[in-house]
């Protein structure tokens, strides 16, 4: 539940971090920006933090971005506009060479830095950091509310997480008063795992109801305030959490803020892939139906999905298909997307198309040969993410299964074992992978 006093939202700054060139990504961001890369069928990874940031009240939202971020500001620009008497934005920054600099960000606290040329000339009392590539839903005016009430000059959101999952993670241990002593970044050591678990006494503390061995996990969520941002930034430190926030802990009042609901970083292929296809499940653990806190993105005004006849289990269609005697299995079908008689998807993430072919396009790619839009029939496709404007031709077997991990080929990839059909990518008719 949010705080019965909300923090005065018109003096906070959201910024976005649109990350690198997302290698882990890849080949999802061969052509795009990660915070750009569909989720769900029809929306971007971007529209969730900045969805949180507007549920939350908070509409000066800065995205700083500096790879392939051409469709993520189309994206942006027609998705999120506000009148004129808001005073709000959701505005793209993205690396540029200044008389000053003319490298590239080379890491989070380095983008912010450069670009507090901008900042600066706002009016903000405390600035709001986001990662954008991850899945959550979360109030940030309750973050606000505690770096206010612990006078704190930097609050970083945490979740309690297992062993397991502790190394892989940035683990915090805290005190009594909440205030961060030590942080480890993906510690591996049992000795150090043990010293960092947090004491089962402050589970009621932290209103953590769990009975198990737990730790403080990093979000890469952090409140900043103003002064203290400017002055953390006074060096010539790249990243946030590998060099600005250890410090920090010794020289400054930082505390934790603890989160309990859903946070997935979907910033690899089979995280990516496992956060879409749960949407599929008969209760998500994200629920994009909550519409009390919705996830907006770009109004299309696409015509509903026409089924021809299908078989459909547990699965996510958007807008505008058309899907013609198909079988649908633990898959999510994009806006736009095709599916061609005897077409079988099963644990498909199908990200759909931009525009439809129009018939004299498709009889002039039918005489050469040129697979239509989407799946074409008789074909059967599992355990695989099809990207956008993909033509997947007649009579396919596309499969991950006996192929290695981790593979390149002309016509596909595969990354932690998913197959991946790139953006514009073509699958001849009667190709077997």
């Amino acid at each position: 539940m949010p705080p019965t006093k909300h923090p005065n939202s018109n003096n906070v700054l959201s910024i976005i971090m649109g990350g690198g060139q997302g290698t882990r990504l890849f080949p999802l961001t061969r052509d795009r920006s990660k915070p750009a890369v569909p989720l769900a069928g029809k929306y971007r990874l971007v529209d969730i933090p900045i969805s949180n940031c507007i549920n939350s009240e908070l509409k000066r939202v800065y995205l700083l971005t500096q790879f392939n971020s051409a469709s993520l500001h189309r994206h942006v620009s027609q998705s999120y506009k506000f009148d004129h008497f808001t005073g709000g934005f959701v505005e793209i920054l993205a690396a540029e060479q200044t008389f000053t600099s003319t490298s590239w960000y080379q890491g989070t606290a380095d983008a912010v830095r450069k670009n507090l040329m901008h900042f600066k000339s706002s009016n903000f009392d405390y600035a709001l950091i986001l990662s954008g590539d991850q899945l959550y839903r979360m109030d940030f005016r309750e973050i606000l509310a505690s770096h206010i009430e612990n006078q704190s000059d930097l609050t970083i959101a945490t979740i309690p997480v297992t062993r397991k999952e502790a190394t892989a993670l940035g683990i915090l241990q805290v005190n009594s008063e909440n205030r961060i002593t030590r942080f480890v970044e993906k510690p591996k050591e049992s000795t150090v795992l043990d010293s960092l678990a947090l004491d089962r006494a402050s589970y009621n503390t932290h209103g953590i109801v769990r009975d198990e061995e737990l730790f403080l996990a990093s979000m890469g969520i952090y409140v900043f305030s103003r002064d203290v941002l400017f002055e953390l930034l006074n060096n010539t430190l790249m990243d946030f959490g590998k060099h600005i926030i250890p410090g920090a802990i010794d020289t400054h009042r930082v505390h934790s803020h603890v989160f309990q609901g859903y946070w997935e970083d979907i910033g690899t292929i089979r995280s990516f892939f496992d956060a879409n296809l749960d949407c599929c499940s008969d209760m998500p653990k994200f629920n994009f139906f909550d519409m009390v806190a919705p996830i907006f993105t770009r109004p299309r005004f696409l015509p509903a999905t026409k089924l021809n006849s299908a078989a459909i289990d547990h699965a996510v269609i958007a807008d505008g298909c058309i899907i013609s005697q198909a079988g649908i299995r633990q898959s999510v079908v994009g806006v736009r997307s095709i599916l061609e008689t005897g077409s079988y998807l099963h644990r498909v993430v199908m990200m759909g198309c931009d525009y439809y072919d129009n018939d004299d396009t498709n009889a002039r790619n039918d005489s050469q040969r040129i697979p239509r839009l989407g799946v074409g029939r008789g074909t059967r496709i599992e355990n695989a993410i099809i990207d956008k404007n993909a033509r997947i031709g007649n009579e396919c077997i596309l499969t991950p299964s006996g192929k290695p991990e981790n593979f390149d080929h002309p016509l596909y990839f595969i990354r932690d074992g998913v197959l991946i059909v790139p953006k514009n990518g073509v699958i001849p008719h009667g190709t077997v992978v």
